[in-house]
């Protein structure tokens, strides 16, 4: 059934498990960081639901072939509408799942980012998982499960999704980019996720700059140093991750030299200043200046 998504092989036997001895049940709740793969198994999962033959699913039935072309009437996918689920939202839904299966003898209403849904859609949402109809599925992926109210999460079966391993990750960039040249810094930033590889590799260009700037630190003057990072200053929007991969270069450099560890303590330092909303190019200034400095066992420090 999941034979082309990669991990969770727990949750996807479980999933199967239900499908081949008919225990399905009304409600789910798809947990876990972005970008490993809940939406596709929870897709994959409702095909199977909704197929009509014995041997689920079976690629070859009406509601499997809607299902692909993204017709079928009885699946349904709800999104955030600007950053928020919305009561509205879960009404309109809920109106639709009153309505009986078309095709299948069953529904399934996937609500995806369903951690973003406002307490009145949560609420109102609960009036459905107390009192589902016997022909629904419905599926909540969340990336905080913290999010959900207590009585929303108690009416669920919960699964909980773990982070890829590397191996996975690098398995998919391989086979889907095969001209990327993965290194094991880039690996660990991908953090398992799938969702965050394919975001970082649109901007490989800004980490291989960075890299260059991080392994010439002892070589370069300060002058020099600020003029190569000036994607750093222009990629505001990205500072988070491009903070954590100088991190992760900085801590493969201090197995040769301790003092790498001191601008790990920078680079956290200017990560609390972003956040208490310091200017930006006087945070990447200092961070730049600090970090060189102690690289280079100067004191230029008053």
């Amino acid at each position: 059934m999941f034979n082309n998504i990669l991990g969770n092989d727990k949750n996807k036997e479980i999933l199967e498990n239900a499908i081949k001895l008919n225990k399905v049940s009304h409600s789910y709740i798809f947990w876990g960081i972005e970008g490993i793969g809940k939406k596709a198994i929870a897709k994959e999962f409702a095909k199977a639901i909704l197929c009509l033959e014995e041997e689920k699913p079976c690629d070859k039935c009406k509601s499997c072939i809607e299902f692909k072309t993204d017709n079928n009437p009885d699946f349904f996918v709800l999104e955030p509408d600007g950053g928020k689920i919305k009561i509205e939202q879960v009404r309109e839904m809920q109106r639709k799942i009153a309505e009986r299966p078309i095709i299948s003898s069953k529904k399934v209403y996937i609500i995806n980012d369903a951690d973003t849904m406002t307490t009145e859609a949560q609420n109102c949402l609960l009036k459905t998982l107390e009192e589902p109809p016997e022909y629904i599925t419905i599926i909540l992926i969340c990336s905080n499960e913290n999010k959900l109210l207590g009585t929303i999460k108690s009416r669920c079966t919960r699964l909980y999704f773990e982070r890829l391993t590397n191996t996975d990750v690098e398995k998919y960039i391989n086979t889907n980019y095969p001209d990327d040249k993965l290194n094991e810094e880039i690996l660990v930033m991908y953090q398992g996720s799938i969702g965050k590889a394919i975001k970082l590799r649109e901007k490989k260009e800004i980490y291989e700059q960075i890299e260059k700037i991080i392994r010439q630190l002892k070589e370069k003057n300060l002058i020099e140093i600020i003029k190569m990072a000036e994607e750093i200053y222009q990629s505001k929007e990205d500072i988070d991750n491009i903070l954590e991969y100088i991190n992760v270069l900085l801590l493969k450099m201090s197995k040769k030299n301790i003092r790498y560890i001191q601008a790990i303590k920078i680079v956290e330092n200017t990560k609390k200043r972003l956040k208490a909303n310091s200017n930006y190019d006087m945070c990447i200034d200092n961070m730049l200046f600090n970090i060189w400095e102690e690289v280079n066992e100067k004191n230029y420090r008053s």
